[in-house]
């Protein structure tokens, strides 16, 4: 049975997220509402969970030897606003008032640059392995949080390859999008 969330926005900051700052933001065009919740996965190297590699890319402080991926990716900037890891903890790297680097070149509803209207959620995880019961319940429990603060969001919650199709398949087949859903309608219900 899901419980009422514990999370609070507050001055565009999760409250109940730990917050490691990103230098990868800027400010969103002046009077853009925020109206959408884009919905990601990631995984460094790809589909090997841990290591802090992610919290290190966000920041820019990724040692790109590490590992032979890593050359592939190297000198990106990139940031989401919130991280969910395996175990459900919440990372928060951007403040919702700013405008997180996650989409790239996106269109949603025929408005284009999704970064400029949306939040974005990195899931820890790879278009080819499931994700965890935890994941799904502090999503459920943080876009509810966020539809509460952000009410133009409402229903408006799509995954990186809807508003990317053809670049971007994340989060992939193995993310359930009937689970997600239905975790959120009880959370509504409460």
């Amino acid at each position: 049975m899901q419980q009422a969330s514990s999370f609070q926005v507050v001055d565009g900051e999760l409250k109940g997220a730990q917050y490691i700052p990103s230098p990868n933001f800027n400010q969103r065009p002046e009077g853009t509402d925020i109206q959408l919740v884009v919905i990601h996965n990631i995984s460094l190297p790809p589909s090997q969970f841990g290591g802090g590699y992610i919290e290190d890319f966000f920041q820019n402080k990724l040692d790109w030897s590490a590992h032979p991926y890593f050359q592939t990716i190297e000198g990106m900037q990139v940031s989401a606003h919130l991280l969910i890891l395996r175990s459900g903890e919440i990372i928060q790297f951007v403040n919702f008032k700013d405008r997180a680097w996650h989409a790239g070149r996106s269109s949603y509803l025929a408005l284009k640059e999704c970064n400029d209207y949306s939040i974005g959620i990195e899931l820890e995880g790879s278009d080819d392995l499931p994700f965890e019961e935890e994941q799904y319940e502090t999503l459920a429990n943080v876009v509810a949080t966020l539809q509460k603060a952000y009410p133009k969001i409402k229903q408006h919650i799509a995954g990186h390859s809807d508003i990317a199709p053809g670049r971007k398949t994340d989060p992939g087949l193995f993310f359930d999008w009937v689970k997600f859903r239905k975790q959120l309608k009880q959370l509504k219900n409460l």
